[in-house]
């Protein structure tokens, strides 16, 4: 799976500290100036480094600004509370705080916009968002197959394709009801949406796809 970085690139060993400091500045950066007004110069004074510093890890600020988006989703931690149930309250909820970030919310919504100009740009969100964060939903579901809450998966394709489905349901929730709808996402929400959810689960072992 691509890394959030840029292609690897000739030149000096790479600083996490510095990649930190310049993914938090981008972050502080949009929430002040928007996507428009956004610069890689402005991102590197904030920061403390050279201009050069960026151009030698990013092609430029679509770039940039999908990784510092990428990497608050990297928060992201299934709990381990017993129930495949709790263990979707959990991380919903943690998603859901995430989006009430200021800096979430005017990354997450600049980017998409902009990806819907620009193919390669939604590619990367893709790769450094979307594929990333689908690992919460295999570990889940195969915490859920150890305690027998679900049954195993035989058939690799079926299984991917509905870890797929079960991630556009819930991002696809969570972002449409914190950023469109402005509606909260508080724990009565997430514990219906957890019911429906597991409802589907529950429709999908009895009567799966036959691809």
């Amino acid at each position: 799976m691509p890394s959030r970085s840029p292609a690897s690139r000739a030149g000096r060993p790479r600083s996490a500290t510095a990649d930190a400091a310049i993914l938090a500045a981008t972050r502080a950066a949009l929430v002040e100036l928007g996507w428009s007004k956004l610069t890689l110069g402005d991102v590197a004074t904030r920061a403390g480094v050279a201009k050069t510093t960026l151009y030698r890890r990013w092609a430029g600020k679509n770039e940039l600004v999908v990784d510092a988006v990428a990497e608050l989703f990297d928060e992201l931690e299934l709990p381990d509370s017993g129930s495949l149930a709790a263990d979707i309250e959990g991380v919903v909820l943690q998603f859901a705080a995430i989006l009430a970030r200021p800096e979430a919310k005017s990354g997450l919504m600049a980017v998409v916009t902009e990806a819907t100009r620009d193919d390669a740009l939604r590619e990367r969100i893709r790769a450094s968002v979307v594929d990333r964060q689908k690992r919460l939903v295999v570990e889940g579901r195969s915490r859920a197959q150890e305690r027998g809450e679900l049954p195993p998966e035989t058939d690799p394709a079926a299984a991917s394709r509905t870890a797929d489905l079960i991630f556009d349901m819930v991002a696809g929730a969570v972002v449409h009801r914190t950023l469109v709808s402005g509606e909260p996402v508080d724990e009565e929400w997430v514990r219906g949406f957890t019911l429906v959810l597991l409802r589907g689960l529950a429709g999908e072992a009895a009567h799966p796809s036959a691809g």
